[in-house]
């Protein structure tokens, strides 16, 4: 199986397999978690309709399908729920960052120019560099947290085909 940009590591795919729901078996064997969940990654990182995923993440009406179930029962909250109780248990969540804008206000003259230049953009090796020093769940957590949000925004995977 090819590795593609944004897809599950090894390292992350076991971290969730524990949390991951077995097969019920009334319809069969499931297709490989790890595929179907790259798909949906996938879907919610490009923004690509459905029918449109790449044929490697397996048909896209299983991919969707599942998608759509683990919205519908609560297995995506579930698993983001496990997953920061992991990472927080192992102290790689810093809980102490927590900003709710509906409380902060701006000064009124907070809307003008800006006084200073704007900072020099990053170089491309200094990106990496500080994305290589995510810990193991970060990068897990944060795929986890975008699935989430998609899910609540829509409320279901069905409006967005």
């Amino acid at each position: 199986m090819n590795v593609g940009r944004g897809d599950l590591t090894d390292a992350e795919r076991e971290r969730l397999r524990p949390f991951l729901p077995a097969s019920n078996g009334r319809c069969g064997r499931w297709r490989d978690h790890r595929q179907v969940i790259d798909g949906i990654l996938h879907r919610v990182r490009t923004g690509v309709q459905w029918r449109d995923l790449p044929e490697r993440f397996g048909p896209w009406k299983t991919v969707y399908e599942r998608h759509r179930l683990w919205s519908a029962d609560g297995t995506w909250e579930r698993l983001l729920q496990q997953v920061q109780a992991a990472a927080d248990a192992a102290g790689e969540i810093d809980w102490d960052i927590a900003v709710d804008s509906t409380i902060v206000r701006a000064h009124q003259h907070a809307a003008g120019a800006r006084t200073d230049p704007p900072p020099a953009p990053a170089s491309k090796g200094a990106e990496a560099a500080e994305h290589q020093a995510e810990t193991p769940w970060q990068s897990l957590h944060a795929r986890l947290v975008e699935v989430v949000r998609e899910v609540r925004a829509w409320g279901s995977p069905a409006s967005t085909t």
